[in-house]
């Protein structure tokens, strides 16, 4: 970056020398003259003096280049030279070498078939799944592989059900599977995550869903969770059964039981 600095704008005193004279200031269209005629501006030099000469012509000189890279400032010439900042633009190619990585890894990680692949390039994520996935306005992703029978799941009820967790790289995070039996909750206790609980709320008994939970509508954010930062995370459902749940009270014991 050029920047004016002080010595763009020097301060002219009056030459002490008694054998050299300045004429007055030349007008701006004789700046640009050639060197030759940079020699009218002094006169009156004798034998002794031409060394003083030679010194007043380089200073004019000087003058001269100070005084254009001066207007070159003010008149914005130097304000046109391009920027050689990076700019981030979107590379198709990028685009798609990211792509193969994901799928490179979530191929390392054994992903079940029609696993959905992201492509992460900063803060920003595209899903990119098969078109018999579903995406509705919230922004949660799912496909059914099995609708199931019943009624759907409303607030209070509790819901009986199956499920595996993974991150964008198709790494398993949780199973109830591998824990050996199924997770019980209640629905409508904000004891789900947003979108795990709008995945599941209408599906119905034995039926079988892949949810894809955009970050928004994920888990929170920390060392007691099982996520560093803020990313998509997929789970395979399974729906057991649903339960009305009622609350008794014996004696100063108050508990919900569900039938």
């Amino acid at each position: 970056m050029l920047t004016a600095t002080s010595s763009f704008y020097p301060l002219l005193s009056k030459p002490s020398s008694p054998h050299i004279n300045l004429i007055p200031c030349p007008a701006l269209g004789d700046l640009f003259s050639l060197k030759k005629r940079m020699v009218r501006c002094c006169h009156n030099l004798n034998d002794d003096g031409m060394q003083d000469g030679h010194v007043v012509l380089c200073h004019e000189e000087k003058l001269r280049r100070r005084f254009l890279l001066f207007f070159s400032f003010s008149s914005g010439l130097l304000s046109t030279f391009p920027s050689y900042g990076k700019t981030k633009s979107k590379n198709p190619y990028d685009e798609r070498r990211l792509l193969e990585q994901n799928k490179r890894i979530q191929k390392e990680n054994n992903v079940p078939e029609d696993f959905p692949s992201f492509i992460r390039e900063g803060f920003e994520v595209k899903v990119v799944a098969p078109e018999n996935y579903i995406k509705r306005d919230s922004g949660l992703i799912y496909r059914d592989f099995e609708v199931g029978e019943g009624d759907c799941p409303k607030d209070g009820q509790q819901v009986t059900f199956h499920y595996v967790g993974y991150n964008e790289s198709g790494r398993r995070i949780d199973s109830t599977y591998l824990q050996g039996s199924p997770a019980k909750i209640r629905m409508g206790t904000n004891a789900l995550i947003p979108g795990f609980e709008e995945g599941i709320r209408d599906m119905r008994p034995g039926g079988k869903r892949r949810i894809i939970v955009p970050p928004e509508l994920g888990p929170p954010v920390g060392p007691s969770t099982f996520f560093s930062s803020k990313q998509f995370e997929v789970f395979d459902v399974e729906l057991l059964n649903v339960k009305d749940c009622q609350r008794r009270t014996i004696g100063f014991y108050s508990d919900v039981v569900c039938n």
